[in-house]
């Protein structure tokens, strides 16, 4: 009477690929016979685009829903080997009932078979309860659990702290905030009040010095026309200034050449409570109407009539 064996191995490493090959015979042991491998049989149908024993494996772990990395040393497939006596196998080869085992096995009877595998793994796990290496796999375990714990515990902290630290920034920015706009608002307060201060200043300015707004404009007109700053502050002094080359008129839009000439500020000869700006004793707007019409005058003598034709020619 024959006897059969079963042999539960942890397969480890990238996929049991070495135990693969030996299964689809991609090497070949010494102890096999290369002629009698159209004995072999498939009892496994793998899923679609799933080739070998190998790719079924890597397939198995990426479609169960596993979360965490699975590293090099860790169990990957558990190897179950069911094999019987030679005798067995070879009555059953020489019975022609290859097939017809094939199909029992894929039946109703393959219910038993894993039924007795099932309980065979149960009796061989069972038999490594009480020894010392999965004991030492549960020690490890506990520690890993505790250090997972532990980190847990210090990230829950880091996070608090960090919500801590956001609140304070948080706090501080607020403060800085509020603080500027009390600042600027100090500021702009203190500004309004230099503001009407100097209008103040002003206001009484033109009171006790009536020509006080005159000699202000007076300032503008000066640069305007072309004095420097040098200059023009000499002139709004009440000295005179010598003066030549290019003078501007905002009435005529062009500017006007002089000689060497003597500038000074004086009350208008029209209006005692206005300054004028004079060159050589002449009140400098009527120089410019001088100039203009001097040289629209030169203009005119250039400009004759055609004897033939239309228009005029120069």
């Amino acid at each position: 009477m024959g006897y059969i064996s079963i042999q539960i191995n942890k397969a480890k490493g990238s996929a049991d690929t070495g135990a693969s090959d030996h299964i689809e015979r991609k090497t070949t042991p010494k102890n096999a016979d290369p002629t009698r491998t159209h004995f072999n049989r498939e009892l496994v149908q793998f899923p679609d685009s799933v080739t070998d024993r190998t790719e079924a494996i890597s397939h198995r772990i990426r479609t169960a829903g596993i979360k965490r990395k699975i590293t090099p040393d860790q169990v990957r497939a558990i190897r179950i080997v069911l094999s019987g006596t030679h005798e067995d196998m070879a009555r059953v080869q020489d019975d022609g009932r290859l097939d017809e085992v094939r199909k029992e096995i894929k039946s109703e009877k393959l219910e038993a078979a894993k039924t007795e595998a099932k309980a065979a793994f149960v009796a061989k796990v069972g038999s490594l309860l009480g020894s010392g290496k999965l004991k030492e796999l549960e020690a490890d375990n506990r520690t890993l659990q505790s250090e997972i714990t532990v980190r847990d515990e210090s990230i829950g902290l880091l996070q608090q702290q960090m919500e801590r630290q956001q609140e304070e920034h948080h706090r501080q920015l607020m403060e800085l905030q509020a603080q500027h706009r009390r600042e600027m608002a100090d500021k702009e307060t203190e500004h309004q009040k230099e503001v009407s201060f100097l209008k103040s200043i002003i206001q009484k300015a033109k009171k006790w010095f009536p020509l006080f707004q005159e000699l202000v404009y007076m300032e503008k007109f000066c640069l305007k026309v072309g004095f420097n700053e040098r200059q023009t502050a000499t002139l709004i002094s009440g000295k005179p200034v010598f003066y030549e080359g290019e003078l501007y008129s905002e009435e005529h839009r062009r500017k006007f050449t002089t000689e060497r000439a003597g500038f000074q500020v004086v009350k208008d000869p029209t209006d005692k409570a206005k300054l004028a700006l004079a060159i050589n004793g002449q009140v400098i707007g009527e120089w410019f109407k001088e100039q203009f019409d001097k040289l629209f005058s030169s203009i005119r003598k250039t400009v004759t009539p055609l004897r033939k034709g239309k228009g005029l020619g120069l």
